[in-house]
């Protein structure tokens, strides 16, 4: 498969009186991750509801691995993978026991099941727990076979709606090594989450949904540059003296330094030697530096200038109909 792995044209989606998509285009290039971010209520379930076959669009049109989602349903259905919020596991069977009955309901032969099964396990590092009942796992293990499960066919396409909610930081970075390994060998994976270091380290382009449509589509740095470049952040010994220091400091700038919890922040264009310039600039004003570091802008800088508030890192609850 070549080319484009999702593509969504015009996606409308309303439940009474609340838009749920206003009419979102989004293109997912083949072997990539593509990062849906926003805030609860923004719309990013519901379009994995549509690109998985699970919701209908009022309007609009959308293609996965090549199929439109409402004429060829179940092509689509045959050719991805879904890892939603909650892992969907059957906590009274073992691991062994879950994964091979994902692969009898995709009609694969008894054999073929049990050996992908016992494959997925060791690719998971759950050999061990295999064949203990799920209702002893933690939630990183379940978090982890409900992705094997997803897997169990090789789906070149894989949705993964908010994967690691709720899950401890090891058990994140488990998930995230992971995926990154399914990427390298081809997958293409559609990620929504609300965690910002989690689309920064994964996705190669992101979008990001507020109000169910699309306000910034781009690379991770790409969005970055919208809110400014690099900024240095100066930390005195005596906070007295940091009216002084913005006016030390002006002329480094192509914009005024500003004061911000206390801190001195100035924005730069140009890196090299410029810390040691503003270490030379307050000694000659007589002000003491306690720290000065380089700070560059992170996503949650794009999400708040963008939308207007803070992520919620918890899951998400759009209206249903």
């Amino acid at each position: 498969m070549q080319g484009k792995a999702i593509e969504a044209t015009g996606l409308r989606k309303r439940y009474g009186d609340v838009h749920a998509l206003r009419g979102i285009d989004l293109a997912v290039e083949t072997g990539s991750v593509f990062g849906l971010l926003g805030p609860n209520g923004a719309g990013k379930t519901t379009a994995v509801r549509i690109f998985t076959t699970l919701l209908a669009p009022d309007e609009g049109s959308a293609q996965v691995a090549g199929h439109d989602v409402l004429r060829e349903g179940a092509q689509v259905r045959a050719a991805i993978g879904l890892a939603g919020q909650y892992a969907a596991v059957d906590e009274n069977l073992t691991g062994f026991e879950n994964l091979e009955m994902v692969g009898r309901l995709y009609h694969l032969p008894r054999k073929v099941a049990r050996e992908r099964a016992r494959e997925l396990l060791g690719q998971f590092d759950l050999e061990e727990a295999g064949d203990r009942v799920v209702g002893t796992y933690s939630g990183g293990m379940r978090r982890r076979l409900d992705l094997g499960a997803a897997l169990v066919i090789r789906p070149p396409v894989l949705f993964l709606d908010e994967p690691t909610t709720g899950l401890d930081p090891r058990s994140r970075l488990s998930l995230w090594e992971s995926i990154e390994t399914l990427v390298g060998e081809g997958t293409t994976v559609l990620l929504t989450t609300q965690y910002l270091d989690e689309a920064d380290r994964l996705s190669g382009r992101l979008a990001v949904i507020d109000h169910g449509l699309v306000i910034a589509e781009g690379t991770p740095d790409e969005l970055k540059a919208r809110v400014g470049g690099d900024r240095l952040e100066v930390h005195l010994e005596h906070p007295a003296q940091v009216g002084a220091a913005v006016e030390a400091l002006c002329a480094l700038s192509h914009e005024r330094p500003w004061i911000e919890d206390g801190t001195v922040r100035v924005a730069i264009a140009e890196r090299r030697g410029m810390i040691a310039e503003v270490v030379r600039r307050l000694d000659e004003a007589g002000i003491v530096v306690h720290d000065v570091a380089l700070a560059r802008p992170t996503l949650d800088d794009v999400f708040l200038q963008l939308t207007g508030r803070a992520t919620e890192p918890v899951s998400e609850s759009e209206a249903r109909p």
